[in-house]
């Protein structure tokens, strides 16, 4: 089975880089599953329900979330009610959202799991023992598991997919926006990345106007970020896992430009 893991979706341009490209790429490629991390696809970073409709509509099968994922509160309801979208798992659980689906394929089951890392992020439960109990409440009809680790350090992104080598699909990490070159297939059959990528402007600061975040950085003082404009990416990985055992078997960058 063919795995295609989209980074993050950075705000219209994303959306519309996406949309021009996965349709074709996923037959040339002949992906079977698709995920996309979406937290930032809404103008002004974020998700909505219009934001997501555009990237179901390109050919995503789940959208995963971060911290990003509650900017606009007209995305609460969504995020209870789309059985598709999720946000990390180990947020409270009075949050809106959940933080595990388990997609049909017919001879099996995909799980995939959205996690936050605890190191330099916002207050979370531990992810790591978040990880052992959703994975141990799957089903055995559910062979793949895909975890999303948005997380801010490339050491406890690798530390969690070595935790959990053997157990789970791939973990892949989001966030950093920055698409990584550390990609390999651990012991056990777990593939890992620290970081797909973006799909978004390539003249930019992790898709925001350079300007903007030069002036903040400049200053220190708060500055509205613009999602920027120009030449766009479509990064990610893709995955190939042997359906009958649940094992990764590569695991490949993907860099599309619009």
């Amino acid at each position: 089975m063919n795995i295609l893991f989209l980074g993050d979706v950075v705000g219209k341009p994303g959306r519309e880089a996406v949309a021009a490209k996965l349709p074709a790429f996923k037959r040339f490629q002949a992906i079977d599953f698709c995920i996309a991390n979406g937290e930032n696809s809404a103008d002004g970073d974020g998700i909505t329900a219009a934001s997501a409709e555009v990237l179901f509509a390109a050919g995503v099968d789940v959208l995963t979330g971060g911290n990003h994922s509650f900017k606009h509160r007209e995305a609460y309801d969504f995020l209870n009610e789309a059985p598709y979208v999720l946000r990390p798992a180990n947020y409270s659980p009075d949050v809106p959202g959940k933080g595990l689906c388990v997609f049909d394929m017919g001879s099996h089951g995909v799980a995939v799991i959205n996690l936050a890392g605890a190191s330099f992020m916002e207050p979370c439960d531990n992810p790591f023992r978040a990880a052992d109990k959703l994975i141990a409440s799957l089903d055995p009809f559910v062979r793949t598991v895909i975890v999303d680790f948005h997380a801010e350090t490339t050491g406890e992104k690798r530390a969690l997919a070595e935790y959990l080598a053997g157990r789970v699909s791939a973990v892949i990490g989001t966030h950093t926006h920055v698409q990584t070159a550390d990609e390999r297939v651990l012991e056990g059959g777990t593939a890992f990345i620290s970081d797909a990528g973006m799909c978004g402007p390539v003249d930019s600061v992790l898709g925001v106007k350079k300007e903007q975040a030069i002036e903040f950085m400049l200053n220190r003082i708060p500055v509205r970020f613009a999602v920027a404009e120009g030449e766009t990416v479509v990064s990610g990985v893709i995955i190939r896992v042997d359906e009958k055992t649940g094992k990764a078997e590569s695991i490949e960058r993907v860099q599309l430009a619009v």
